[in-house]
Parts: C-alpha cells; structure tokens; sequence
C-alpha cells in the first residue's frame, strides 16, 4: 500500500517505517491513520519480525504534533485527533513484534510521545528531546504523563513536564528513556543491526517476553507473576522451544521459524 507520509522498506525480515514530512515530520490526523494502517499490515506480516521507526532528514524525528492543524480544532475535533493519536500508540506498544525507535533528531512532544510507545530507543548524539505542552497551555495527550513516569519515576517525569525544557542526547541516557547514543552517521545502522539480531530469535518468545513486561510492569507483583507463568507457557510450547533447546545441545546455531 502507498502512504503520503510514510516510507516503508522490508529487508531481511525487517521493517524501517519512515515518517516523512520534512523538514521536521510532524504529526497530523493523517499521519496517524497511516500508521495505524501500517502498523495493522506488518503485523499481519509473517515476513516481518522487527521494526525500526525513524523520521526523514537530520532535524527532527517528529518535532511534535501540527500545531496548524490542532489551532482550528474545536473541543470535539481536537479530542478525535487525540483518539487517533493514543489508538495508533497503543498499537505500537502492544505489537506483538519488537519496535524500536532510532531518534534521529527533534523528539518533541508527540514525537516524544510516539518513541515511549517504542520497546527500545537509540540516539544520535545530536537528538534533542522535550515535553513543552505546558507553554502552550495545554498538556502532553498521546500518553506522554503515563508512560513517562514508567520509565523515569514521578518526580523527573513532573520536572519534564512542567518546566517543558529541552535537553539533549545523554541526558536522556542518564534518565534511561533511551537505550543507547550513537553518533549520528551511525544511527540507522546500530538501529537495524540490533533489528536483525531481534529478527532472527525466536517470534513467539520475543511476543511473550513483551506482553510480560508490558502487562505486568502495570499491576502488582503477584498479578505479574501469574501474567509471566501464562506467557512462559505459551513459549515452552511452541516448536521454536524444541529448536532452540535441540540447537543448544548440538551446539550449533538454532533456525527458528516463528511456531
């Protein structure tokens, strides 16, 4: 299927999603309807085990949401984009293939927003990150309060919220809300190489693995260790178990197949 704003190219099992409104992508109800529709196709897509979204050019991942189209929203509009927007999020974290989001530059915020649906985020060392609803009068609507203070605890999540400052590559690192800073040259290709190493383990483990953690890191612990005995049961009884522990004695590389 062709997209006005998405680029998309499958290659050795994996999937770079490309958001592309250059000069700094940013979000609009288009956007986010194609990337629900996309998001839907490479899951359907057997071919496809593991996904790297990035934005066009050097200067922004996504430098946040339209501003142009949300200032002639009305209160019914601007709660439908907003829908959209947590529908195609949701979608994102809850895939049950690996994402990860290698942040090419600007992640402001719905740009930010859409990298903490993301499993893992890498960095150019020249990225730059903020949350700067507040001085717009409003307040991060795509999940930004929630998943932020996952990550990074209340208190630092309240001090990015409220203040709305920009900073930059490695204190995002220190904050842990990426995974890994590179330099810029190096982005996309750390990016698809940690992609193909995800796309070659075994599909159902990975799935379960993620609904573990997604799952569990929002109950108690009890709850989340019944919710990780069902996921470690659905893994223990699929083909690629008997392949792995097989390749495992045999010390020889295991093929899984994805059943």
């Amino acid at each position: 299927m062709t997209f006005e704003f998405l680029l998309c190219q499958i290659e050795n099992k994996v999937a770079v999603v490309t958001i592309n409104r250059p000069p700094v992508n940013p979000l609009n109800t288009k956007v986010f309807k194609e990337l629900a529709t996309l998001i839907d196709e490479l899951e359907a897509n057997d071919e496809v085990r593991a996904i790297v979204l990035t934005g066009s050019g050097e200067k922004a991942f996504v430098a946040g949401a339209d501003i142009n189209e949300m200032a002639n929203l009305d209160l019914v509009g601007i709660n439908k984009m907003n829908k959209t927007s947590r529908l195609v999020f949701s979608k994102i974290e809850n895939l049950t293939k690996p994402v990860i989001a290698a942040l090419n530059g600007l992640a402001l915020g719905g740009g930010l927003e859409l990298a903490l649906a993301c499993d893992l985020r890498i960095s150019s060392e020249k990225a730059k990150f903020a949350f700067p609803e507040v001085g717009l009068g409003i307040i991060p609507g795509g999940g930004g309060t929630q998943r932020l203070q996952r990550i990074v605890g209340q208190g630092i999540a309240k001090e990015l919220l409220y203040f709305g400052e920009m900073f930059d590559a490695y204190r995002a690192l220190e904050l842990q809300l990426v995974n890994k800073v590179v330099p810029k040259e190096e982005l996309l290709e750390t990016a698809l190489e940690w992609a193909k190493r995800l796309a070659q383990k075994p599909p159902v483990a990975l799935q379960m693995v993620k609904q573990a953690v997604n799952t569990g890191g929002n109950t108690d612990l009890e709850s989340g260790l019944i919710i990780e005995s069902t996921c470690f049961a659905n893994a223990f009884s699929t083909e690629d178990r008997k392949e792995g522990l097989k390749a495992f004695a045999e010390k020889r590389k295991p093929v899984f197949a994805g059943k």
